[in-house]
C-alpha cells in the first residue's frame, strides 16, 4: 500500500466503527497497544469504543463498552496490566453468549473489532466472525433487530493483537508482555545472585511457562545459569547425575553459587512433571548443598512494560487500524505480528495452527520436532544455551589465536558478548587473549590470556570489564602491529560503537604496509546511540532506551498533583536521534526534536502552541525530547527557555538533562540475550575465515570480506566488509547516511495529535506462517 493510499484512509474511517477489548491472562504493554488502536482509530475518523472486561463485557454490554476520547488513553502507557480489564469468559463459549455479543456490537454500529491476548482469545474471535452472519439472522429472526440493521452490519472484521508473556504464539518473533516478563526475571535472578554468591548457595528459580519454555530459555542464556529445564526439551534419562557433577565441578573451578532455573511445565522424557521442590532435595541429599527455591509467580506479569514492550504494542496497534480499514468481506481475519522491526500481516489460523503442532509434537513426545516448531529464535537460544553452558573438552589447540577487545564508549551487553565469545573460541581450541582498553591497549601491550571461568557472570553485568576506550588505531598503528605479532595474534573481534568500525576500517586500509594486519577481523555493534552502518540495532540500545525511558517516567510522575508542567529533556546518542526517537514512543512524548529531522524556530513556535492548545484542556503534564546535537544554536536551554516564556500562563517548564545514567546500570535481557547471539556468531565466522584463510603455515587474509561488520538487518543476520559500507556513512556526523527507524516518526507525531502525513510510514505486508517462515532467527 503507497503513501497516498494511506492518506485516503482518514476518509475510509469516517462513519465506521472500532472496538477493542483486552482478553484472556494480562500481559505488560496491553495499554500501550489500547492507546495506539484508540488514537490510530480516532485519528482516521472512525469512533473507537473500549470494551470492558473482555468478552464478559461484550457478551455483558451496556457501561462495559464505551465510546473513547482522545483523552481517554492519556498517560496508560506505562502502567502495566490492563486498565480495560480482563477477563475469562465462558459464556462466550456459547452460542447464546456470542449471540448477546453480536447484539451489542450491532448496537453500537460496530463492525471492526480489535482483539488483543493469546490463542485462545483470538480462536474465539475467528469463531464469533466465521458464525457472524448466523448471529445477525437469528437477531432478526427473534425481532432484535431489523433486516435494515443486520445488511448494514452484514460483515464483522477481526484483526488480533498476541498478549502474552510466554511467546508462544507462532508467527510473530515476540508477544506483547514477553519482554517485559523478562524484565521482572532477570531483576529478580540479578538480586538472587548477590544473595547465593554471599552465602554459597544453589537457588532453584522456578519461572512461568506451563506450556513454553521460552522465559525458562532466555533467562537462563542472559544469567548462564547452571542447568535449565524446559517442557520442549525434557532433559534425558540420568539426568539427576549428569545435573549434580556439573554443579559439583562448578563449585570445585570456584564458583560460589549455582543458579538453577526450571519452567513450571517442566517434564522428564516420559512426560513426568519434575518439580522445584524435587530438584532442590536432589541437590540436598546429593551434594548437601545450602539450596531455596524461589517462584517468581505473577511477578513477572506485573510491573510496568519495558521500552521494547511499549513500542512493540504502539507499532502493532497502529498496524491494526490500517489493517481493519483495508478490510473487505473476503478478506481472512489476520494477526498482526513482528518480523524483523517491522509489523506484519499473519493470517489467524495459520498461527493458531502452527502454535498447536507445538504442543501435538510435545503430547506425541517428538521433542526436537517442538524445539523446531517453536521457531528458528527458540531453537537457536537452546543450542547456544547448550554451547555455554559448561566446557567441552578440546581434543586438539588449533594454533590460532583470538583477541577481543572494546572500543568507544560502554556499552549493555558488551560483556555478555565477550563472555560468549571467549567460551566458543575455547572450545574451538583457539588461544583468547583480552585487551584492556581498546585499540590503545592493544598497541600498549595490555593483553592476557582468558580461560573459560574468566568470564563466568559476565552476562549480567553493565560497563565494559575489559575496559575500553576511544582511541582509533592510526595513531598508534606501528605498535598495534608489533603487538599482533609479538602475540601471534590472528583474529581481532571488535565489539563496539562507532570508533570500532571506523577503527576496524583503518586496519584494513593499513593492510598494504602491514602484512601482519591482513587477519580476519570482526565488529560487533555495541553503542547506545545505535549509529553504527550495517545493521539495525546495536548492543546496549535496548538498555540505554529503558534507561532513558525510566528517567522520563519519574521525571513526569514527579509533577502529579501539581499545576500543568512541560520537561524538557535531552537524551544522549550523538547526532543519531534513534535513542530519543524511541524515548519518545515508549513514554508517549508530545515531540521529539532531532539531528535527522530538520526544524526551524517556526517549526518549534507551532509545537509550543500545539501543546498549549492541549494543556489548557485536560492534559496536566507534557513531555519534550531533544537530541543532544539535535540543533547547533537551538539547544536545549533554548528550547527551555522558548516554550517557558510562550507558555506562561498556562504551563510552567522544566528541564533534565538525562546524561551518562542512559549508559550505565545493568544490561537489558534484550541486550544480554543479543550480545550473547552476537558473540556466538562472530566467534564462528572468524573461526571459518582462519581456517579459509590458513596456507603455508600462516594466516593471511587480505580480502574485503575478511574485516567486517556483524549486522542484524531485519531477520538476516549478515557480515557485511567495512569497505562496502564507506559509502553509506555519514562520517562527518558518525552514522549511516538512511536510517530504518526514521519512519516511526509519523507514528510518534500522530499519537501527540498531529496533522501530519503518512508518506514515511511503511504498512505491513501479510507474511504466511509456514514450518520454513518461522524457522528464521530474528534475534530476539
Amino acid at each position: 500500500m503507497s503513501s497516498m493510499d494511506l492518506e485516503k484512509l482518514k476518509m475510509t474511517g469516517a462513519g465506521r466503527a472500532i472496538a477493542v477489548l483486552t482478553s484472556g491472562g494480562d500481559a505488560q504493554g496491553m495499554n500501550a497497544a489500547v492507546r495506539a488502536v484508540t488514537r490510530m482509530g480516532i485519528y482516521v475518523g472512525a469512533k473507537v469504543y473500549l470494551i470492558h472486561e473482555g468478552y464478559q463485557g461484550l457478551v455483558d454490554g451496556g457501561d462495559n463498552i464505551k465510546l473513547a476520547h482522545w483523552h481517554s488513553v492519556t498517560n496508560i502507557i506505562q502502567l502495566g496490566g490492563t486498565v480495560i480489564g480482563s477477563a475469562r469468559c465462558k459464556a462466550f463459549q456459547t452460542r447464546e453468549g456470542r449471540i448477546a455479543a453480536a447484539f451489542n456490537l450491532v448496537k453500537k454500529g460496530i463492525t471492526n473489532l480489535c482483539v488483543c491476548g493469546g490463542d485462545g482469545s483470538l480462536t474465539g474471535a475467528n469463531i464469533f466472525r466465521s458464525e457472524w452472519s448466523g448471529l445477525l439472522d437469528e437477531l432478526v429472526q427473534k425481532g432484535r433487530i431489523t433486516d435494515t440493521l443486520a445488511m448494514q452490519h452484514n460483515n464483522l472484521n477481526i484483526v488480533g493483537l498476541v498478549g502474552s508473556i510466554d511467546n508462544d504464539f507462532c508467527g510473530t518473533d515476540m508477544t506483547i508482555g514477553a519482554d517485559s516478563a523478562l524484565h521482572r526475571i532477570m531483576e529478580i535472578v540479578d538480586a538472587i545472585m548477590t544473595t547465593a554468591n554471599s552465602h554459597q548457595r544453589t537457588f532453584v528459580l522456578e519461572v512461568m511457562g506451563r506450556h513454553c519454555g521460552y522465559l525458562a530459555l532466555v533467562s537462563a542464556l542472559a544469567s548462564g545459569a547452571d542447568w535449565l529445564f524446559i517442557p520442549e526439551a525434557p532433559p534425558l534419562e540420568g539426568w539427576e547425575d549428569r545435573m549434580c557433577a556439573r554443579l559439583e565441578r562448578s563449585r570445585n573451578k570456584g564458583s560460589r553459587l549455582n543458579i538453577i532455573i526450571v519452567a513450571e511445565g517442566a517434564i522428564d522424557s516420559n512426560g513426568k512433571p519434575i518439580s522445584s521442590a524435587y530438584i532442590k532435595d536432589l541437590v540436598v541429599k546429593r551434594l548437601a548443598y545450602d539450596t531455596r527455591v524461589t517462584v517468581l509467580g505473577h511477578v513477572q506479569r506485573g510491573g510496568t512494560p519495558s521500552a521494547f514492550d511499549r513500542i512493540l504494542s504502539t507499532k502493532l496497534g497502529v498496524e491494526a487500524v490500517i489493517a481493519l480499514m483495508e478490510a473487505s468481506f473476503d478478506t481472512p481475519p489476520c494477526v498482526i505480528g513482528l518480523s524483523g522491526n517491522h509489523a506484519v500481516r499473519l493470517p489467524l489460523m495459520e498461527c493458531v495452527d502452527m502454535t498447536k503442532l507445538v504442543q501435538k509434537a510435545m503430547n506425541e513426545k517428538r521433542f526436537d520436532e517442538s524445539v523446531k516448531l517453536r521457531g528458528g529464535s527458540f531453537e537457536n537460544n537452546w543450542n547456544i544455551y547448550k554451547l555455554l553452558a559448561f566446557p567441552k573438552p578440546v581434543t586438539t589447540a588449533s594454533n590460532f589465536s583470538l583477541a577481543i577487545l572494546n572500543v568507544g564508549a560502554p556499552a549493555g551487553g558488551m560483556n555478555a558478548a565477550v563472555r560468549s565469545a571467549v567460551r566458543v573460541a575455547l572450545a574451538h581450541g583457539h588461544k583468547v587473549y583480552g585487551v584492556h582498553d581498546g585499540f590503545e591497549g592493544l598497541a600498549n601491550g595490555s593483553i592476557f590470556e582468558m580461560k573459560w571461568h574468566n568470564v563466568a557472570g559476565w552476562t549480567g553485568q553493565g560497563g565494559s570489564l575489559l575496559g575500553t576506550k576511544r582511541t582509533r588505531p592510526a595513531n598508534c598503528m606501528e605498535k598495534i602491529v608489533e603487538n599482533i605479532s609479538k602475540y601471534n595474534i590472528t583474529a581481532l573481534l571488535v565489539i563496539g560503537g562507532f570508533e570500532g568500525y571506523e577503527g576496524v576500517l583503518q586496519l584494513y586500509e593499513a593492510r598494504g604496509h602491514f602484512d601482519e594486519l591482513c587477519i580476519p577481523m570482526c565488529v560487533v555493534p555495541a553503542t547506545i546511540s545505535n549509529n553504527v552502518p550495517g545493521t539495525d540495532f546495536s548492543l546496549g540500545a535496548d538498555t540505554a532506551v529503558n534507561a532513558a525511558m525510566e528517567g522520563c517516567d519519574k521525571i513526569k510522575q514527579s509533577a502529579s498533583g501539581t499545576k500543568r508542567r512541560v520537561f524538557v529533556v535531552e537524551t544522549m546518542g550523538g547526532y543519531c536521534g534513534y535513542l530519543a526517537t524511541s524515548t519518545a514512543i515508549a513514554v508517549g512524548a508530545d515531540a521529539a526534536y532531532i539531528f535527522e529531522e530538520p526544524f526551524n524556530i517556526y517549526d518549534l513556535k507551532t509545537n509550543v502552541e500545539h501543546l498549549a492548545e492541549k494543556m489548557k484542556k485536560d492534559i496536566q503534564r507534557g513531555l519534550v525530547l531533544r537530541n543532544e546535537y539535535s540543533h547547533e544554536n537551538y539547544n536545549t536551554d533554548f528550547i527551555y527557555k522558548l516554550y517557558s516564556e510562550e507558555g506562561k500562563g498556562v504551563f510552567d517548564c522544566r528541564v533534565n538533562v538525562l546524561g551518562h545514567l542512559q549508559q550505565g546500570g545493568a544490561p537489558s535481557p534484550f541486550d544480554r540475550n543479543f550480545g550473547t547471539k552476537l558473540g556466538v556468531k562472530a566467534t564462528q565466522w572468524l573461526s571459518e575465515r582462519l581456517t579459509e584463510n590458513f596456507r603455508q603455515g600462516r594466516v593471511f587474509a587480505n580480502s574485503p570480506d575478511t574485516a567486517c561488520v556483524l549486522g542484524l538487518n531485519r531477520k538476516v543476520v549478515s557480515f557485511i566488509p567495512v569497505t562496502d559500507l564507506k559509502a553509506i556513512t555519514d562520517f562527518e556526523h558518525r552514522m549511516p547516511k538512511v536510517q530504518w527507524w526514521f519512519n516511526l516518526r509519523p507514528m510518534l507525531k500522530m499519537l501527540a495529535r498531529y496533522q501530519t502525513n503518512f508518506v514515511e510510514y511503511v504498512p505491513g505486508e501479510i507474511e504466511h506462517v509456514t514450518r520454513r517462515s518461522i524457522s528464521i532467527d530474528a534475534g530476539y
